[in-house]
């Protein structure tokens, strides 16, 4: 009799469609599509939209590769081609000779390069001290920092060529490295990072334990800011890569970076399109190159800054 009442008094804990509460039911497994490892799939409109954007972003650098691959009178045909020619190659060695390309893209990787590094370094060692240390006239320096970057670059243009010009700089890398070597955006994109992403409290223990302030930074501050490094870096360098306005000024044709050995190719009566799309195709595919082998790691970084804990 007493196992009879038991038996009754066991409430039913099944759900009404045959499942556990603890168990997804066939209208939960529909509300959330969700892999084994847990990560939510977009729907068919996600995916949609994705693509929609994808061909519209690619698609400059697909017409420049057509372009590239035609010659100027096919190019000057209405419409323009929307496939690839034959004279692919014949372009591509036509501009790499004629705007010499080589040293042009050897000239390009060293200045953007020293510009990302320095622009890196000193912008995450300045921002933590805008960030973390205290000082006197601190909020004045951080302010006048970031006042420079509403100065347009073109009013500096003459102090800075006179400068080169007295240096006997002229035509030489450090001309157009050391003017952009510090960035007052680098300080302040660096200092807005590590306000939050920095605790106080770690800069407090490495104190306690006897570390000098250059430990601190290299053991705490870059370990904290490597995501926003990485992400700076990069913008950095593209930056670099693309600027002309200075370049131009700075450096000729017999020491050129990519954006002014281009220059080189429109000239002439008839400028030749297919040639200048198979100069600048040249001076992507770096570009395109980096960010394909360092591009994994820079959204991995970006991650990790963003999930705490």
């Amino acid at each position: 009799m007493s196992m009879t009442k038991s038996h009754r008094a066991a409430p039913d804990r099944t759900a009404p469609g045959g499942t556990a509460p603890g168990q997804a039911g066939p209208g939960r497994r529909r509300g959330k599509a969700r892999s084994a490892g847990g990560q939510l799939h977009g729907g068919k409109l996600t995916y949609a939209v994705l693509i929609v954007v994808t061909v519209v972003a690619l698609f400059p650098l697909f017409w420049t590769a057509v372009a590239a691959s035609r010659n100027n009178t096919r190019l000057a045909e209405s419409p323009p081609p929307f496939w690839f020619g034959g004279n692919l190659f014949k372009n591509l060695e036509i501009a790499w000779s004629d705007a010499n390309m080589g040293l042009a893209l050897l000239n390009t990787t060293i200045v953007a390069g020293s510009i990302a590094v320095g622009t890196v370094l000193f912008g995450t060692i300045a921002g933590f001290a805008f960030a973390k240390l205290r000082f006197r006239f601190r909020n004045v320096l951080l302010m006048l920092t970031i006042g420079t970057m509403m100065v347009p670059p073109q009013l500096s243009v003459v102090p800075m060529f006179m400068a080169i010009a007295e240096l006997e700089w002229t035509n030489q890398l450090q001309a157009v490295i050391l003017p952009t070597f510090v960035s007052a955006f680098g300080v302040f994109f660096m200092r807005q990072y590590l306000v939050e992403a920095l605790p106080t409290e770690l800069i407090e223990a490495a104190r306690v334990d006897g570390a000098h302030s250059l430990r601190v930074v290299w053991h705490v501050v870059f370990p904290a800011a490597r995501p926003a490094m990485a992400v700076l870096g990069m913008l950095t360098f593209v930056m670099a890569w693309n600027d002309f306005f200075w370049p131009i000024i700075a450096l000729t044709q017999q020491n050129p970076t990519v954006q002014v050995a281009l220059t080189g190719l429109g000239r002439g009566y008839i400028p030749d399109q297919s040639v200048i799309m198979a100069g600048a195709l040249l001076g992507t595919l770096p570009l395109l190159l980096i960010l394909t082998v360092f591009g994994k790691q820079i959204v991995g970084g970006i991650m990790q800054g963003a999930v705490k804990g």
